[in-house]
């Protein structure tokens, strides 16, 4: 083992596994309450190549539960800050910073066979459907985060196939999307069984944006503006998922270098999208 940073997951795994993370490309859509604790946990797991993308800058309302945000940051790059964070971490790795939101204008920015895995952490639908059909038509293994707001109980976190989701209405109309369009293939989720919670008060979050309009930097004030409901979000939920993410990924390689090792003539998938 060279490095021992990663002593306690190498006891874990094994040497090979550990190799075979180190090496892995990962690009992460999205670095919010999700996806920038799924990126910290990829890092921090042993993925030395990732991409991570979002267009959005930090506000005062991400403090509650966005990673790489501070009261001193406000207004900055998301992917930047994240960025920042992540080297500090592990100076080595490879870490690109994409500062544009993904959308089907764009997509041929995005090479996405090129990566072992993608991370869905948007929290667009149209946008969610098209980087499913992006991954699909890629050949590349895709884990997407469901709603993480609107709960507050991590016991009822859940990873299933996008047509098992249940208790979701965000998996419910991106299935029906995904079948306008003709979609037939799989993918597997994190999502919360536990019903979603409504505001408290539907007012709190309206007066929250009035207060943040009175911060002097016009690029503070995020997308945040732009969302026509604003649910509530609770840190320890939305960790919760972007670490069930991280986890779909390391797990997911364990079980390729276990099937290389013991190969099983019988069952030739090789990802979700197969199984």
């Amino acid at each position: 083992m060279s490095d021992p940073a990663f002593q306690r997951l190498h006891f874990l795994v094994g040497g090979s596994v550990l190799q075979r993370i180190h090496a892995s490309r990962v690009i992460l859509f999205g670095v919010g309450g999700v996806g920038g604790w799924c990126a910290e946990a990829l890092i921090r797991s042993g993925i030395r190549h990732l991409t991570i993308v979002d267009d959005d800058t930090i506000c005062i309302t991400n403090l509650n539960r966005q990673i790489q945000a501070t009261k001193g940051n406000v207004g900055f790059s998301k992917v930047e800050e994240l960025r920042n964070r992540l080297l500090s971490i592990h100076p080595g790795i490879e870490v690109e910073a994409i500062g544009i939101a993904y959308g089907k204008a764009n997509q041929a920015h995005f090479e996405l066979g090129a990566y072992d895995y993608v991370i869905d952490a948007i929290d667009s639908y149209t946008e969610k459907m098209e980087l499913i059909e992006h991954a699909r038509n890629a050949g590349t293994t895709l884990f997407s985060s469901m709603g993480a707001a609107g709960r507050l109980d991590i016991t009822r976190i859940r990873t299933a196939s996008l047509w098992d989701v249940r208790m979701d209405r965000f998996a419910k109309i991106l299935r029906k999307g995904l079948r306008r369009r003709g979609f037939d293939g799989d993918l597997r989720c994190v999502y919360s069984e536990e019903p979603a919670i409504l505001p408290f008060d539907p007012s709190f979050p309206e007066s929250m944006l009035e207060q943040d309009k009175l911060i002097e930097a016009p690029e503070a004030r995020n997308r945040d503006k732009r969302k026509h409901v604003i649910n509530g979000s609770a840190v320890h939920v939305t960790a919760a998922f972007g670490m069930a993410l991280a986890g779909l990924v390391i797990q997911d390689i364990r079980s390729f270098c276990s099937k290389e090792a013991h190969p099983d003539p019988v069952d030739e998938a090789d990802h979700p999208f197969d199984r």
